[in-house]
């Protein structure tokens, strides 16, 4: 209903004026982490600047192409360290330590709350360069890029970071029975790196499994290959199906995990 979405929408910006208020008072690790950031949006760039110095096409793109494509994925990561990343590495402490209670208690969706409570307002900057780096490497693509088609890339890269989180609640979830999910998370940033390629250089099979069981090319390889080719709606139909189900299921584990949090400490 309008009331609840309006209600968490004004717990939303209370959790935005708390972060931004925070933020501020330890500048040190403000700092830090813009830099860290930076330097790793410039590793990312060179990377493949480096390896078409070597070759003219990497999965059926130009430099041009991925450089779009590298951007946007420039663009995901920064959108999930301010909105999710901080959350995510305080949710195994807040289990181990029993204090997932204060949280349960709470009149709105646990999920919500603990996914949304801390807002990086530092790594919020980095959103902004990222956005930039993006939008200069569209202005000066060579090529036409429809507007259909900018609109259609700009929402499933909204989607794609979406799913981003939503995989890696997947990997986080099992700390409810592991209570550890150390070796989890190292798998789950080593499988990261299948994003930040290019769909077509997978066998048929890889990209199956990529688009479906671990829906890797949903966080930006396909929403570039919209961008360049047009919006297929068998492809975005299928995007959009994958990102709900993967949803359902996640929230499915997490009321699972809970009950399960629940009865180990009752």
């Amino acid at each position: 209903s309008g009331y609840l979405m309006t209600r968490y929408l004004r717990l939303y910006l209370q959790f935005l004026k708390f972060s931004f208020s925070r933020a501020l008072e330890y500048r040190m690790d403000f700092w830090f982490r813009i830099v860290m950031d930076c330097l790793f949006y410039a590793v990312e760039l060179v990377f493949f600047t480096i390896l078409y110095q070597h070759t003219n096409m990497i999965g059926g793109w130009d430099y041009d192409q991925v450089l779009i494509f590298v951007s946007g994925y420039l663009v995901i990561d920064a959108i999930h360290m301010t909105v999710f990343s901080n959350n995510m590495w305080w949710l195994p402490i807040y289990v181990n330590k029993g204090d997932l209670d204060y949280y349960i208690v709470r009149p709105v969706s646990s999920l919500f709350f603990l996914s949304l409570r801390d807002f990086a307002a530092n790594s919020f900057l980095n959103l902004l360069i990222a956005g930039g780096i993006l939008a200069w490497s569209i202005l000066r693509y060579p090529g036409e890029l429809g507007t259909e088609n900018l609109i259609w890339f700009l929402f499933l890269m909204l989607n794609g970071s979406f799913i981003f989180y939503v995989l890696q609640m997947l990997f986080q979830i099992p700390v409810f029975w592991t209570h550890t999910n150390r070796g989890l998370l190292t798998a789950f940033f080593s499988a990261n790196k299948l994003m930040e390629r290019p769909d077509k250089i997978y066998s048929k099979w890889t990209r199956r499994i990529l688009m479906t069981v671990f829906p890797a090319l949903l966080v930006i390889a396909l929403p570039a290959r919209v961008l360049f080719d047009g919006p297929d709606p068998l492809l975005i139909t299928h995007i959009l199906g994958v990102t709900t189900i993967a949803f359902l299921g996640m929230r499915a584990f997490w009321n699972l995990g809970l009950r399960s949090y629940s009865s180990a400490s009752s």
